[in-house]
């Protein structure tokens, strides 16, 4: 018999409480909460399975706990811990599988390859269209700024800019809902930038 979903999720944010390092200011465990938060509301309007909604939760917990031991190449690590903890949880190959694929598809670039990978991918970028995404955006920028310390913030809104050029949602639900507010954040952006001035 599987553990049940509230066992895994006490387990995993532990994890991430006891061994997150403090200068993960974006990576943090309050990022997992609204991202799992969003997989939830997300999945609710893409007409997710039960089954597949438990994955997709259990993704959204593991998708970032890879940072417990590196920045680098976290997904990869996060799913080797995922793979692990799911077995002792009595999840089939099949299963764990498919919450790997999840994991991998956050990876930036992002390249989904199902619709559960999708809402996953979506549900950790939901962010870009919010009003949220400037207070989030300097979270992030902290956080980089302490593997590099001459990043600028001149320099850090460009970077946004090209990203958010390059980014799009996969999802019926966050292109249609999600998808205007982001161009209006990036257009701030440039402004901010001095891509272009406002008349």
């Amino acid at each position: 018999m599987k553990v049940p979903f509230k066992k895994i999720q006490a387990h995993v944010f532990e994890l991430l409480e006891k061994n997150l390092p403090s200068y993960l200011t974006y990576h943090s465990i309050e990022h997992t909460r609204y991202v799992l938060e969003k997989v939830i509301y997300i999945a609710s309007k893409e007409n997710i399975s039960k089954s597949d909604l438990l994955l997709l939760k259990i993704a959204a917990l593991y998708h970032d706990v890879g940072f417990i031991k590196s920045h680098e190449n976290h997904e990869e690590i996060g799913c080797e811990i995922a793979s692990k903890d799911l077995k002792g949880f009595h999840f089939s190959t099949e299963e764990i599988d498919s919450v790997c694929g999840m994991i991998m598809a956050t990876k930036i670039p992002q390249d989904p390859k199902n619709h559960l990978e999708e809402i996953l991918a979506d549900a950790d970028l939901e962010y870009l269209g919010t009003k949220h995404f400037f207070s989030v955006s300097e979270l992030l920028y902290k956080e980089l700024k302490y593997f590099n310390k001459e990043l600028t913030p001149k320099e850090w809104y460009n970077i946004q800019v090209d990203f958010i050029n390059n980014h799009t949602y996969h999802t019926n639900y966050c292109k249609q809902y999600k998808s205007f507010r982001k161009y209006k954040n990036l257009e701030k952006l440039m402004y901010q930038s001095g891509n272009f001035s406002k008349k």
